[in-house]
């Protein structure tokens, strides 16, 4: 993991939907007056005819692309995660997810990490808005390389997807690491504990792996970019292997990660799990890094929830 060496991944979705949208012209992208924030607008740059700014409308952007999708296009829709999972829910679930529509939701802008544009746009519930609505495939990535992986992979995919992008600069975790959709990336193998995270968060988990080897602690980090469909096989496999399952995530712990990982472990291998994440309340205004401390889901909360039983 480069530290040194951070960029956001909403940038890097920008710049290769660009780069991509040069290889299939069936791509269209739609925006809600925000290409600039959600960086949409490299991809409006190089293809103008191929670029809608929708307004401040973001139902009917959701309409639209279900509209643009079943004349052909593959519609990538952006905008900030609370007006695209949250203003737009009804569009999404009966528009898009219901016809099984194939619509790349791309949200930006997701979680507490939005920062000091406070409670009201850090959107906090949209894994578990998202991952409800049948047909509707759901990620969350990590880190540069991964998200530009995902954009080329969400393009393939026939159907409905909804990719979560943060404001938040993270480190760049990968180089030269293949992903496979559904299937999480394990990193380490301790058998003390896993720390199954997803998004921004994930770099936290992987500094507090190198933290807790100083102490003598062991430990594995899976990154879950794919919460649905969720990787059953490796999550079976952690809980055997080690002797604590811990979840982090930027989302609500209601609903979200933690909840997916309780549900695959309460059918198959019943498996204590302690879920790191916004205890079920509101975020609040501050600096990104602030409130990953502030809300206990950084790099020393992870440490400690890992040692204080040992």
């Amino acid at each position: 993991m480069n530290k040194d060496e951070k960029i956001a991944t909403r940038q890097s979705f920008g710049e290769e939907l660009a780069i991509l949208g040069g290889k299939n012209d069936k791509i269209v992208v739609l925006d809600a007056d925000l290409s600039v924030t959600t960086k949409t607008n490299y991809f409006a740059q190089k293809f103008p005819n191929r670029f809608f700014d929708m307004g401040i409308a973001e139902q009917n952007m959701m309409g639209t692309a279900a509209g643009l999708a079943t004349c052909g296009k593959i519609p990538f829709v952006s905008t900030f995660a609370m007006f695209a999972a949250g203003r737009a829910y009804d569009q999404v679930r009966n528009s898009i997810c219901y016809p099984n529509l194939n619509v790349k939701i791309c949200a930006t802008h997701a979680g507490i990490t939005v920062g000091e544009d406070g409670a009201t746009h850090q959107m906090i519930e949209d894994l578990s808005l998202m991952r409800t609505i049948p047909n509707m495939k759901v990620m969350c990535t990590s880190d540069d390389a991964q998200t530009r992986w995902a954009v080329n992979e969400i393009a393939k995919i026939d159907g409905p997807v909804y990719l979560r992008l943060c404001r938040y600069a993270t480190p760049k975790i990968y180089e030269n690491q293949k992903f496979e959709f559904g299937k999480g990336v394990q990193i380490g193998n301790g058998t003390d504990a896993t720390v199954i995270a997803t998004g921004v968060v994930v770099s936290e988990a992987i500094e507090a792996m190198e933290e807790l080897k100083t102490k003598g602690i062991n430990i594995r980090v899976i990154d879950m970019h794919t919460i649905k469909p969720i990787d059953k096989e490796i999550i079976i496999k952690s809980a055997k292997e080690t002797k604590k399952i811990i979840t982090v995530e930027d989302h609500n712990i209601i609903g979200g990660l933690g909840s997916a990982v309780c549900e695959v472990l309460a059918e198959n291998y019943p498996t204590r799990v302690y879920r790191m994440g916004i205890n079920d309340r509101f975020g609040k205004s501050g600096k990104a890094g602030e409130l990953l401390k502030y809300f206990k889901i950084d790099k020393t909360a992870i440490v400690e929830a890992i040692t204080q039983d040992n």
